[in-house]
C-alpha cells in the first residue's frame, strides 16, 4: 500500500539524519531518489511545489536518442540516449512504448540524405534498437500519414523512437522510490542549507501546507532542481557564477484529425534549424517545439505569440488540412535547463548533463534531458557516495522495473463515471490521484495526474468544480477551500488557452 503524504511527512520529521537528501522532484530528482533508495541508502526527496510542476511535465513526450544531436555531430550524446531509451522501454513498458516516425520528403535528395542518417541512428542503438529504418515510396508515406500534404511529396523515411507520458512516469518514479523505502514529499520547500564548519550537513525546510519549519541532517545533499539550479547554488555560495541558461519550448495540442494517424512526423528542415515534431498523444496531435532564450525564470512560463505563430505556420506546410489558432485546444510552455556555453544559441547548446561538487560538498546535477534521467541519477549517486564514506554500492536501475501502480489513461471498466465526455478520465482516477499519487490540489489532478489541462484547456476549466468536490471528499475540504482551489486552477489554466494570449 502506498503511504499518504501525511504519513511520509511524519516519518521525515521523526528521522533526523539521512544518508542522502535530494532537492527537486522532477525527472532528475526522482531518478536520483530511486537510485539512492535501491542502493540501500536512507533517502529523502523534497519538492517545493508538485512533482513535475516545472519542466519535467512539459516535454515533447518522446524518449529518443535525438536525431538533431546526430546532425550536430554529438555522437556520444546520441549513443547514451539511445541506450537509455532501450532500458526505459524494458523497465517501464506500461508508460513507454515504441512509436513509428516518418520524415516526409519533398526533394529528390531528401530520401537518400535522411535515409543514411537514420541508418546511422539505427546502428548507434546497437542491440537496444527498436526496428530498422527504411525508405518509403509516396504511396507508403501517405498510407502511414494520410494527413500529410501530398503536393510534391516524393516519399519518406520511416524510423522508430519511444513515446511516453512524462507526468505519469514521474508518478511511477515517485512510487518506485517509496516502495524502496525512500520518502518523497511534494510541497516541502528548502529555505536554506545547513552548514557545519563550512560543509553542507543538511537542509532547513518548510511544509508549504502547514507553514511548519524544521531542520534535517544528511551526509550528502543533492541539488536536482533543474531550471532553478542556480537558486540552490546561491544558498550555498552567494557569489556562485550562473550555471543555467533557460530556453523556452512550447507545444500546441489540436484534434487528431489534422494528421489522422498513430504515426508521428519529424520535420528536420525549418527556417531556424530546429527539428519539428507532430506526435499523436492521448488521441490528440501534439506539435512542437520552439527554442526561445529566456532570462526570467518563471514558475509557470507563458507561451509567446511569436512561438505559437511559428509552430502553426511551419506545420501548415506539411499538412493537407492546416489548423489555425481557433483549432488549438491547449498550448503549454516549458523551460529547458541548459548549462551555459558562452553565447551559443540555445538550440546549439549540448543537452548533455553536468555534475558539480562545491567546496562545501553540495552535489549539483543538471542539464541533460528526460531520456537520460537514469544515467544522470546513477552518476549523481556515484559522486555522492564519496561523502558517505562507505564502500561503493553498484546501481541496479539499469534493469529495475518501475512501478505500474498508475492511474488508467482510459475509462476503466469498473463503472466509474467519466469526469467529462471529452476526457478519458474517470472519477476513480481523481480519487486515486489523491489516495495513491499524492495530489494535493485541483491543478495537480487536472495537469499532472491526469493530463486534462494539456489535452483541452477549456474542458479542464469546465470540470474543475467537479474535481474539487471529489477531492474534498478525500481531503476534508470545506466549501471555501473548494472555491479557492477552483479559482487558483482557473488562473493557471488560462495560460494554457491560446485564446487568452
Amino acid at each position: 500500500m502506498i503511504p499518504s503524504r501525511d504519513e511520509l511527512l511524519k516519518k521525515a520529521v521523526s528521522t533526523k539524519r539521512w544518508d542522502i537528501i535530494i532537492i527537486g522532484g522532477g525527472a532528475t530528482g526522482l531518478g536520483v531518489a530511486v537510485d539512492a533508495a535501491t542502493r540501500g541508502y536512507t533517502t529523502l526527496l523534497v519538492e517545493a511545489r508538485d512533482f513535475g510542476k516545472g519542466t519535467s511535465s512539459k516535454s515533447t513526450k518522446l524518449i529518443h536518442g535525438g536525431v538533431r544531436y546526430l546532425r550536430q555531430g554529438n555522437i556520444k550524446m546520441v549513443m547514451k540516449a539511445l541506450r537509455e531509451r532501450g532500458r526505459l522501454l524494458n523497465n517501464a513498458p506500461h508508460i513507454v512504448h515504441p512509436l513509428r516516425f516518418v520524415v516526409p520528403c519533398y526533394r529528390w535528395w531528401h530520401k537518400p540524405w535522411y535515409g543514411i542518417g537514420l541508418k546511422l541512428y539505427d546502428a548507434l542503438a546497437r542491440n537496444l534498437g527498436i526496428a530498422p529504418s527504411k525508405i518509403l515510396n509516396r504511396e507508403e508515406t501517405l498510407s502511414y500519414v494520410p494527413g500529410i500534404n501530398p503536393v510534391g511529396l516524393r516519399g519518406g523515411v520511416e524510423y522508430w523512437d519511444g513515446q511516453f507520458d512524462d507526468a505519469r512516469l514521474l508518478v511511477s518514479l515517485a512510487q518506485t522510490a517509496v516502495l524502496n523505502q525512500a520518502i518523497v514529499l511534494n510541497y516541502v520547500e528548502v529555505v536554506d542549507l545547513v552548514k557545519t564548519k563550512g560543509l553542507v550537513t543538511g537542509v532547513r525546510v518548510r511544509d508549504v501546507e502547514s507553514g511548519t519549519t524544521f531542520e534535517l541532517e544528511a551526509q550528502s545533499v543533492i541539488n536536482a532542481t533543474g531550471i532553478e539550479t542556480d537558486f540552490v547554488r546561491r544558498m550555498d555560495n552567494v557569489a556562485a557564477a550562473p550555471m543555467m541558461q533557460a530556453a523556452q519550448g512550447i507545444h500546441v495540442v489540436v484534434d487528431s484529425s489534422f494528421l489522422s494517424t498513430d504515426t508521428a512526423i519529424m520535420i528536420p528542415d525549418t527556417d531556424d534549424g530546429r527539428v519539428l515534431f507532430g506526435v499523436p498523444w492521448h488521441g490528440k496531435l501534439l506539435v512542437g517545439t520552439t527554442d526561445t532564450p529566456r532570462e526570467e525564470i518563471s514558475k509557470e512560463p507563458e507561451p509567446l505569440e511569436v512561438e505559437i505563430d511559428y509552430l502553426i505556420s511551419h506545420i501548415a506546410r506539411y499538412l493537407s488540412k492546416p489548423f489555425t489558432r481557433k483549432d488549438v485546444l491547449s498550448v503549454f510552455a516549458g523551460l529547458r535547463p541548459l548549462v551555459r556555453a558562452n553565447k551559443a544559441e540555445t538550440k546549439s547548446i549540448s543537452r548533455d548533463h553536468t555534475l558539480e561538487v562545491s567546496a562545501s560538498g553540495l552535489v549539483t546535477i543538471t542539464g541533460g534531458k528526460w531520456t537520460t534521467y537514469r544515467q544522470m541519477a546513477e552518476d549523481a549517486i556515484n559522486r555522492a557516495e564519496r561523502a558517505l564514506g562507505r564502500p561503493r554500492r553498484p546501481s541496479i536501475t539499469r534493469t529495475l522495473a518501475l512501478s505500474d501502480r498508475t492511474s488508467s489513461d482510459a475509462t476503466s471498466g469498473s463503472g466509474s463515471k467519466q469526469i467529462h465526455p471529452d476526457l478519458p478520465y474517470t472519477e476513480d482516477d481523481v480519487r486515486r490521484a489523491v489516495t495513491d499519487e499524492w495530489a494535493r490540489s485541483v491543478e495537480d489532478v487536472l495537469a499532472r495526474r491526469t493530463r486534462s489541462l494539456f489535452l483541452n484547456a477549456a474542458v479542464a476549466m469546465e470540470v474543475a468544480p467537479k474535481v474539487a468536490n471529489l477531492m474534498a471528499n478525500e481531503l476534508g475540504w470545506d466549501e471555501n477551500r473548494q472555491q479557492s482551489e477552483v479559482k487558483g486552477f482557473l488562473q493557471v489554466a488560462k495560460i494554457y488557452s491560446v485564446h487568452h494570449i
